[in-house]
């Protein structure tokens, strides 16, 4: 069976199993035990509940181990896009052939022949997909590559599994798919009682009569529905007796539509209009006002600097901060939600808002006396201009569905915000150079995804402009329009197909970010251009070479940089990444990349020249105290991955405090780890992950005295390493002395999964001090006795016996679930 993927290591701890809940919940289970249900349906009205169920639903498939492979896609994100119908189909296809690391834009195919042998794979694959929040019509999910039933003209066996949720029974599927090994679950309301326990749990409610009271009559007006009883219970916590009355009338006056009434609908507006904090209300109106789906924290604060959304700041830190205080406040009373499907160290960087929520969100900016205004097309938009509407208008977001004419000129007097998006970014849409020239106090706009090659020459009259967004316009050329744009703080052009940068941004002396991530045609940087910038705390910039940088260059300032020279850089897991590739370290780097290098949180190298170490310590007194992320691959040259040349190292205390993972691969000639003077003591304590791929002429990893502060690693692998004999090794006849007082010290007590392959010349993983004990007899020491181990793996590593020895201590592999062993 092949390693499970975890769908979720989170999310779930809040669900609550309610009597009306339950008997759905054990029919889907049922369901997914099922070989021959191959497609399940929840349905329900927003905010019942279906999304908490089916992550419910997975995380217990996750428990009994019922598949190898489970994903998650929230497809909600279909109903508010004018993605054409084939961008759709390959962007979920990307999404399932990503779960299985299958690279699809290797195959050189077209969708309908992706979605063949996708369907092919998946039917082989024991897998659970869960499409949640399904709106817009995708007739056929084979379409798509997913195999949604048993194929009567085949024996082949299909052992994917789809759960589907959706507000209506049309949802995702075609007619034809009704048929079939579908099973549908309609998700029913609370009963009263346990409307009013879900009440209570939130935080509000109280002993006193009248307050029970209020509370029955509230709940009666929630109807049951789970998304209306937790907004309301969450605005009305510490409240006084006359807002809870008010909120009571409130919902009873609530309008009826198509003789239904709106219950979450008028529970999420009444809460909005008791939000306290004018700042938390203006942020969710800003995430109201964005394309629906994950919301970057990163986005939000590039507009919010534009928005002067928090008054006067100090700093880029400072903003991030107060946004990030107003996130939790949104995300404690329901209105923004966190994402628990994204990757840990992406979760925290994204939110989302309820379909339901972020629906209100719209409809309350859209009455405000300075309203949010969002029109789905062009066509009236010069009629439309001339209203009062677009006069007293303080936000627009404007989406081309196709290749519109638009008006000369766009009078907006009032506009803060205009967000003006091409949803078909292959096609041009000319902006007229008289188009921004009615539009004299905004301060952010959007011009992502616009397909013109340079910038519309009224853009010069925009001198409020803090915030210029031009990601990915891959037509964009010319930007030397932008140095007229003085006053501008945040400029992004990721993914845009600039060559130069313009001497012109040196008059961009108020810029604090610079976002120039994925822009592959860069070739040219001005000598001053970057020098000049002096208030820059954030820059994101990939280079093909380092020689584009000037050497004097100094980044006195960045707070935040993802800087990388010749490669792209992966995941970014900081806020201070810096990845070199093909760099000659004594030649092509100036002292302020030495600088950033020693502060820097995340540093990855690869075919590194120049030198035969990658860091040399101590450089000064606060060097790479901030690392967490040290990647070495591929480097010739490189004989010691950290030189201590000075013995002044002692006197520092622990070196790399803060280090997490250490991964090194294709050092072909790395002889150690920390070379010269002692490794003070302490060091490396907070090592989680520990990766060492093909370095042939590594004999050891560490010495005992450092690994009696691994006491936090939890991941270790170690892979074809030819001269590897031990993991751990007595560096000297004294060590035994200095290990003073640790004699009864385990080492790695929370080590949860080992991994040795291809070790020919591995003896043990650690000696035994003892003196007539010979290395070969013993693979452990009897300080190691991996009592959290959870995955083993020794796969040809001849030379290792006696694993199992009796006299291990007690305990000794005692949590392991998955064991591998090949001599």
């Amino acid at each position: 069976m092949d390693e499970e993927v975890p769908l979720f290591d989170g999310g779930v701890c809040n669900y609550e199993a309610f009597e009306s809940t339950a008997p759905i919940f054990d029919k889907i289970m049922d369901a997914i035990r099922d070989d021959n249900i191959n497609l399940i349906r929840v349905v329900g009205i927003g905010g019942m509940g279906k999304t908490t169920i089916v992550k419910q639903v997975a995380h217990q498939a996750k428990q009994e181990r019922l598949f190898t492979k489970q994903l998650y896609l929230d497809v909600s994100w279909i109903r508010h896009s004018d993605k054409l119908r084939q961008e759709v189909i390959s962007d979920i296809q990307e999404k399932i052939a990503k779960m299985f690391d299958w690279e699809i834009k290797d195959w050189f195919m077209d969708e309908s022949e992706i979605a063949v042998e996708l369907k092919k794979r998946l039917k082989k694959k024991k897998t659970l997909i869960i499409l949640d929040d399904n709106w817009k019509e995708i007739h056929d999910l084979e379409e798509i590559g997913i195999p949604s039933c048993k194929d009567d003209d085949n024996d082949d066996v299909n052992e994917c599994k789809i759960v589907l949720t959706s507000r209506s029974y049309g949802g995702l599927l075609s007619k034809d798919m009704m048929m079939g090994a579908q099973t549908c679950f309609a998700m029913e309301t609370l009963s009263p009682d346990e409307a009013l326990t879900l009440f209570k749990k939130t935080g509000a409610g109280g002993a006193d009569s009248v307050v029970k009271e209020n509370i029955t009559e509230l709940i009666k007006e929630c109807e049951g529905v789970p998304l209306a009883i937790v907004t309301i219970a969450k605005a009305l916590k510490d409240e006084t007796m006359d807002v809870w009355k008010n909120a009571l009338e409130h919902l009873k006056n609530c309008a009826a539509v198509d003789g239904k009434k709106k219950v979450v609908y008028s529970c999420v507006e009444w809460s909005y209009t008791h939000l306290k904090d004018d700042d938390v209300k203006s942020l969710l109106l800003l995430c109201g006002q964005l394309d629906y789906g994950d919301i970057s924290i990163d986005h939000l604060l590039q507009y919010a600097i534009g928005l002067d959304l928090f008054g006067t700041i100090d700093s880029l830190d400072q903003a991030r901060n107060r946004l990030l205080e107003l996130v939790e406040i949104l995300k404690a009373s329901s209105w923004l939600i966190e994402l628990d499907h994204r990757p840990d160290q992406d979760r925290h960087n994204f939110v989302r808002m309820h379909d339901v929520v972020y629906d209100v969100v719209r409809e309350i900016a859209s009455k405000d006396p300075r309203p949010f205004v969002f029109k789905e097309d062009v066509v009236g938009l010069e009629e439309w201009s001339k209203s009062d509407e677009s006069k007293r208008c303080a936000f627009l977001s404007l989406h081309c569905k196709v290749v519109p004419e638009l008006p000369q000129q766009l009078v907006c007097l009032e506009l803060q915000c205009f967000l003006l998006r091409n949803n078909n970014p292959s096609l041009n849409i000319p902006i007229p150079n008289t188009f921004f020239q009615g539009m004299k106090k905004l301060q952010v706009l959007d011009l992502s995804y616009m397909g013109f090659t340079t910038l519309p020459s009224s853009l010069d009259s925009l001198e409020n402009l803090q915030t210029l967004l031009l990601d990915r316009c891959h037509k964009l050329e010319d930007i030397a329009l932008i140095g007229k744009l003085t006053k501008l703080q945040v400029l992004s052009m990721v993914g845009s197909t600039i060559r130069k940068l313009p001497d012109e941004m040196e008059q961009l002396t108020n810029l604090r970010l610079l976002d120039l991530n994925d822009c592959k045609e860069l070739e040219v940087i001005p000598h001053n251009v970057l020098s000049i910038l002096s208030r820059l705390e954030c820059l994101c910039i990939r280079l093909s070479d380092a020689k584009l940088l000037p050497k004097d260059i100094q980044f006195e300032n960045l707070t935040r940089y993802a800087i990388s020279i010749g490669f792209w850089w992966g995941l970014r897991k900081t806020h201070r990444t810096l990845t070199l590739n093909k760099v000659n370290i004594s030649l092509d780097l100036g002292d302020g990349i030495h600088k950033l290098l020693e502060r820097s949180e995340e540093l990855e190298f690869m075919e590194l020249s120049g030198t035969n170490y990658v860091l040399q310590y101590p450089l000064g007194g606060e060097s790479f105290v901030k690392l967490k992320h040290l990647k070495v691959s591929e480097s010739p040259e490189i004989e010691y991955i950290i030189d201590s040349k000075d013995q002044r190292v002692l006197e520092h205390g622990a070196t790399f405090p803060l280090l997490e993972s250490l991964v090194l691969s294709w050092m072909e000639n790395l002889q150690e780890v920390w070379h010269g003077h002692p490794i003070p003591r302490g060091s490396f304590g907070n090592l989680k992950t520990l990766n060492v791929e093909c370095c042939d002429k590594l004999r050891y990893l560490f010495s005992f005295s450092t690994a009696r502060g691994l006491s936090q690693l939890e991941n270790m692998t170690i892979k074809w390493c030819e001269a590897m004999e031990q993991i751990i090794t007595y560096e000297r006849e004294s060590e035994d002395e200095y290990d003073e007082g640790g004699t009864n010290l385990e080492l790695f007590p929370n080590l949860r999964t080992l991994k040795l392959k291809d070790l020919p010349h591995l003896i043990n993983f650690i000696p035994e001090l003892e003196t007539n004990v010979r290395p070969e007899d013993s693979s452990f020491n009897h300080k190691v006795s991996f009592s959290k181990l959870e995955k083993l793996e020794l796969l040809k590593v001849p030379k290792l016996k006696d694993v199992w020895n009796p006299q291990r201590p007690f305990g000794s592999f005692s949590n392991v679930q998955i064991l591998k062993w090949e001599a």
